[in-house]
């Protein structure tokens, strides 16, 4: 008999990119009705490099959220070639910073301020080693040589494995995997080292961006992958291992700026952000994974309580919508116009 209705525990996002301004108040309460914390990325323009930086994009972040919403957002700094022990340290007094975001500089959305040379880094990330700060890492390799289907392999092969040698206790999360050797090298890691996984590479294969035309709003990087590693990522997603959790990467874009000669890499999930993975387990036949998926293993790699309220999904179609506000603008959310099986029905908040 298939499941009609599934209860979990309250999810969380590990892996979110809000925007600011009208930016962020269009599409923040999309992530606060179905989670109930997120790791906010710190790629805006200017880049989020400091602690009191961090705090001020937080109080903007909960002034846009909609009324009576309990939703707390846990922030990171990006790295750079000049961050120090001394912001590194101020970040985790501060308890309100939760890891650090390396972008390889011109890696991906707003990246230009990023790392040009881990070595420059090498103080902050003995200090963060030290203190148990984690390194959040986009791992793509940036280099013309490298075929951009294979960046994300290169780059754990000669950036993320001689990186973990150098700093064996450095916390490590490797951001929105696509690959079966990132699969591979995260189940061969220690307990330090963790990825999280999206919904379109659980649920797309580069076909869905390249055949028929090319499809803009299914751009995103690191880029979808060849069929042989999503079925990977799937396998890792929905299996009983517990360094392998949520993270959307929903990353919102306007039209204007997705649908022209250079669109923007990203994809807007945040609508539709646990329904989703509903759909991806429930087609291999894996529903009763997605809990520990979604609302345990990040908690307990970031060290955190889980979360006690409790979200119900119900099967039941829904059409998700062609396009909504963005700011002045419109963004087009992951899997318009198309039919979604799982909806957010209600939610029982304790106490």
């Amino acid at each position: 008999m298939s499941t009609t209705e599934l209860t979990i525990v309250r999810p969380d996002d590990w892996h979110l990119h809000l925007r600011d301004g009208p930016q962020l108040a269009s599409v923040v309460g999309f992530t606060a009705q179905r989670f109930g914390r997120a790791i906010i990325m710190p790629n805006l323009n200017p880049p989020i490099t400091t602690t009191p930086q961090a705090l001020a994009y937080k109080a903007r972040i909960l002034g846009a959220l909609p009324a009576a919403t309990a939703f707390e957002p846990l922030m990171t700094l990006y790295l750079t070639d000049n961050t120090t022990p001394e912001i590194i340290a101020d970040a985790v007094a501060s308890e309100a910073v939760y890891g650090v975001k390396l972008y390889p500089a011109g890696a991906t959305t707003n990246s230009d301020s990023g790392v040009t040379d881990l070595a420059l880094c090498a103080p902050a990330l003995e200090t963060m080693a030290e203190l148990g700060l984690p390194l959040l890492v986009h791992g793509e390799v940036v280099d013309d040589a490298v075929d951009i289907f294979d960046r994300e392999q290169v780059f754990v092969e000669t950036v993320l494995a001689p990186l973990l040698q150098r700093y064996p206790d450095l916390r490590v999360v490797l951001e929105h995997i696509t690959t079966r050797q990132a699969v591979e090298f995260v189940r061969a890691a220690g307990g330090n080292v963790a990825a999280t996984i999206t919904p379109q590479h659980l649920m797309f294969n580069r076909n869905a961006l390249l055949a028929g035309g090319l499809r803009p709003h299914n751009y995103c990087l690191p880029v979808l992958k060849a069929e042989r590693h999503r079925q990977a990522v799937v396998e890792a997603a929905t299996d009983d291992h517990p360094r392998f959790f949520l993270g959307t990467d929903s990353a919102p874009h306007a039209v204007s700026a997705k649908e022209n000669a250079c669109g923007c890499a990203g994809i807007f999930s945040a609508h539709a952000g646990i329904e989703l993975y509903a759909e991806a387990f429930a087609a291999v036949g894996r529903l009763s994974r997605l809990e520990a998926f979604a609302s345990l293993r990040g908690a307990d790699f970031y060290k955190l309580a889980r979360n006690t309220e409790t979200i119900t999904l119900e099967r039941e179609d829904w059409r998700v919508p062609d396009a909504l506000d963005f700011g002045t603008e419109l963004l087009v959310p992951f899997r318009a116009g198309e039919t979604m099986h799982w909806r957010l029905r209600r939610e029982t908040r304790s106490g």
